[in-house]
């Protein structure tokens, strides 16, 4: 299923009525009963390592034992994603995003852990439209300019991403497949080291998570010519989307707290509850929304739910484009 607005406000109302369950099941075994790793993928300041904190932090103040973010960055997700999956300790759980969290073992058959049977998805956190953004030296004011610009200049663009199959890279090289554009795509470790690079003009352009390239956007140092979002996004009401200049349906990435495959049904539901709470709170909304976040904080069948949809939509296009992990 996509997850809609009214989708959203389903999972809530469902994530709702559990939160008041019987006070027994949320008292159950003391668990946990020593420090917690909570792994992402990302380097620190990222968008997961952010939305990591904004739940750690409460996990820490009402179960009792340290909740310790451990950034473990590298192949677009793939290595701290696959240290999620193949915990034993009973102590690791940690986040993860669209790549590495649902496609990942399409684009590489030989990774080695698969993201729909070795994760046990607890809550999707947040989700965030893509902004194609370019440098000021391009001359391009839309979505239609950019694509008359590319045509015009084969081969001498080039676009940056967090790595090959991440959705980043997957928004830029499906809208350049569609057009018959020719540019050269820039994996990069972090997000913010790309957006560093559209910065000083070493890309012209890239698809980034909003809430980590809007601020260049206000700044004027880049340029945003469209935006993911279903509708006109909240925080950049002036970019305009994907879908109203004929680009396409809506595209979110998105990122989802997991652990590893067979972690204790009731654990699961206690952490999915206390996430939820912990996006609640007045503080972590302020934060989260200030870096350009939209706030979910579903239950664990809609993470899953998410994740199965994911594979089926991207699934396919890495397989017509032959997307492999080096690419």
């Amino acid at each position: 299923m996509r997850l809609t607005r009214r989708a959203l406000a389903a999972s809530a109302s469902a994530l709702c009525a559990t939160l008041a369950a019987p006070a027994a099941l949320r008292a159950q075994a003391a668990w946990p009963d020593r420090p917690v790793r909570v792994i992402v993928p990302f380097p620190g300041g990222s968008t997961p390592d952010i939305a990591a904190r904004a739940v750690a932090g409460h996990f820490q103040q009402v179960l009792g034992q340290p909740f310790v973010v451990d950034n473990r960055a590298g192949a677009g997700g793939a290595i701290g994603t696959e240290a999620i999956a193949k915990a034993t300790d009973g102590h690791t759980i940690g986040v993860s995003i669209g790549g590495p969290g649902s496609t990942a073992r399409v684009l590489n058959p030989q990774l080695g852990y698969d993201p729909a049977t070795d994760l046990a998805p607890i809550s999707l956190l947040v989700r965030l439209p893509i902004v194609f953004a370019v440098h000021p030296s391009v001359p391009a004011r839309n979505l239609e300019e950019f694509i008359a610009h590319a045509r015009a200049n084969p081969g001498r663009l080039n676009y940056g991403s967090v790595g090959a199959g991440t959705l980043g890279h997957l928004v830029s090289a499906e809208f350049a497949a569609r057009h018959n554009l020719d540019m050269t795509h820039v994996p990069f470790r972090s997000v913010p080291q790309g957006v560093t690079e559209l910065v000083a003009g070493r890309i012209q352009a890239m698809g980034a998570v909003s809430g980590a390239v809007l601020p260049q956007v206000r700044d004027g140092a880049v340029r945003a010519l469209g935006i993911t979002s279903d509708g006109r996004f909240p925080q950049a009401p002036d970019i305009p989307t994907f879908t109203e200049q004929g680009q396409g349906a809506a595209i979110w990435t998105w990122i989802g707290l997991f652990g590893p495959a067979g972690m204790p049904a009731d654990r699961v539901a206690r952490l999915s509850q206390e996430a939820a709470r912990a996006l609640q709170a007045p503080e972590a909304q302020r934060a989260l929304t200030a870096a350009g976040f939209e706030i979910v904080g579903s239950d664990p069948a809609a993470l899953r739910s998410f994740v199965t949809d994911e594979i089926n939509r991207w699934g396919p296009l890495i397989r017509r484009l032959d997307i492999r992990p080096e690419s």
